[in-house]
């Protein structure tokens, strides 16, 4: 039997997922990639609230030129820049079903390189 394309990320989703949960002191960083933008939110499962997210989308990186994967690297400075300024420095990556290859890897790379630790 054949899936489609989202029955099967739905499926390895659900296979991460059930491993993986987010913390107060080691919050999940959750990636969402539609087919033109990026976004990330680091959640808090225990209470089940966003702490902090970036986009895209947002007004600081939508401005600027680039492709889809140096935009991808913008955000990932974009919401270690966030995170720390929330006290979050150790994070979970969920990469929520998607491939870590192209713009997931440049977003965790660069949120890496920003002082994110995961």
């Amino acid at each position: 039997m054949s899936f489609s394309k989202i029955e099967r990320r739905l499926k390895i989703k659900l296979r991460i997922r059930k491993n993986l949960a987010g913390t107060t002191e080691k919050p999940r960083l959750s990636v969402y990639r539609s087919n033109k933008q990026i976004s990330v939110q680091v959640i808090d499962d225990a209470t089940g609230r966003t702490l902090v997210s970036a986009s895209s989308l947002c007004k600081s990186i939508a401005g600027q030129q680039g492709n889809k994967t140096e935009k991808a690297g913008m955000v990932g400075k974009l919401i270690a820049e966030k995170a720390m300024s929330a006290g979050i420095t150790t994070v979970v990556f969920d990469r929520n079903g998607y491939l870590y290859h192209g713009r997931v890897k440049q977003l965790a790379e660069s949120a890496r390189e920003a002082g994110l630790k995961f």
